[in-house]
């Protein structure tokens, strides 16, 4: 079995980039093909963007954890924060029928991240939130 990979960054941002290359390089030694860790990085930026603006809030020095590691059959990507709790199974379900004029600006985060991961947990506790996105690697 693979080692875990892991990175830490400063919730700001300009680490959006250093995620998503992280997270690339490491589907890609862990055996996801192009497309799927394409739909993985997608997945998890949306997932940091989020904890950025909404768990720690614009300009709040807070610290992600992202973790890279094998669940049997998946590639599972770990997202652990200590900012404000916040459960993706309790979001509406965005209205993806009306026309674009009609629709609100922003809440499509949480529907992205599951049209593009076969599975997303979340849990919340004293050491913090934390966030699992898998992903089939086969």
């Amino acid at each position: 079995m693979a080692q875990p990979l892991e990175l830490a960054v400063a919730s700001d941002p300009a680490n959006l980039e250093q995620i998503a290359e992280f997270v690339t390089a490491a589907a890609a030694a862990l055996g996801l093909d192009e497309q799927r860790a394409f739909e993985l990085q997608m997945a998890v930026d949306e997932a940091c963007t989020n904890i950025i603006q909404h768990a720690y809030g614009p300009g709040v020095a807070g610290e992600i954890l992202i973790r890279c590691e094998i669940e049997g059959d998946d590639l599972v990507v770990i997202l652990r924060d200590r900012g404000r709790p916040f459960d993706p199974n309790e979001a509406p379900q965005p209205d993806t029928t009306c026309s674009l004029e009609e629709r609100q600006v922003g809440g499509l985060g949480i529907y992205f991240m599951r049209k593009l991961t076969d599975r997303l947990v979340f849990r919340c506790g004293p050491e913090g939130n934390e966030l699992r996105l898998y992903k089939r690697r086969h």
